[in-house]
């Protein structure tokens, strides 16, 4: 068997990040008054996702820090919405933080497939996610048992896709690079990233977007992991 471990991203691969977030925001719109204020809910969510997204590559590539990046994404939306409150936006993102890993939000069939590489493999989790929020998403779903150690860019002191990162995963996980596989959503961050360092990868391509990238393997949904490993 070539492969001994399988690291595995957290959010967006077996964590619907988008679901917990889209959930954690119909809670926190009743909370914070945002519907009598005349929000609308899904033009603040995709802009949400949309200023996230862009304050993410930010802060993976060191512009700006953790603090700053949980508020500014929700101040700079709120703004968009005629509130213009940063504390407002403060009280806000907490509450997130607080909750959103606390939903159970897992993508269809990932337990089945978990319990189908378990005995066959080490399994390890790598993301770039807060570490804290990272801790506590693991736990709410009951994810532990599976994963030998958890990796994240925080205690890594690097964010994926440098290759810091990876070089870290592999000596806490006292892994060979050969004897190694890298599963994950993004192509930049967890695929070419892993492939730099000499690591197979496999691509979540779970919207099926087009690209040239040359990957190891490519799957549409995790059950097809099953077919690879």
């Amino acid at each position: 068997m070539k492969y001994k471990h399988i690291f595995i991203d957290l959010d967006r691969t077996i964590y619907d990040f988008d679901k917990s977030t889209h959930d954690t925001f119909l809670e926190l719109f009743d909370k914070f008054g945002l519907y009598d204020r005349g929000v609308p809910f899904e033009q603040f969510f995709e802009l949400y996702k949309k200023n996230n997204v862009d304050l993410w590559d930010q802060y993976r590539e060191g512009k700006i820090a953790k603090k700053f990046l949980n508020v500014q994404r929700f101040d700079i939306t709120l703004k968009k919405f005629g509130i213009n409150d940063r504390a407002f936006a403060g009280r806000f993102a907490s509450d997130y933080l607080i909750n959103s890993p606390l939903k159970k939000s897992l993508f269809p069939n990932v337990i089945e497939v978990l319990e189908y590489l378990k005995p066959k493999y080490t399994l390890h989790i790598i993301t770039n996610g807060f570490e804290e929020v990272q801790v506590s998403k693991l736990e709410a779903n009951d994810l532990n048992k599976y994963f030998t150690t958890v990796t994240t860019s925080e205690e890594a002191k690097a964010k994926k896709p440098k290759r810091r990162i990876f070089e870290y995963a592999f000596k806490k996980a006292d892994a060979k690079v050969e004897e190694s596989l890298m599963i994950g959503d993004d192509l930049e961050v967890d695929i070419l990233g892993a492939l730099a360092v000499g690591m197979d990868g496999v691509y979540c391509n779970y919207d099926n977007i087009p690209h040239n990238g040359e990957v190891t393997f490519e799957i549409k949904e995790m059950l097809e992991l099953k077919n690879i490993l």
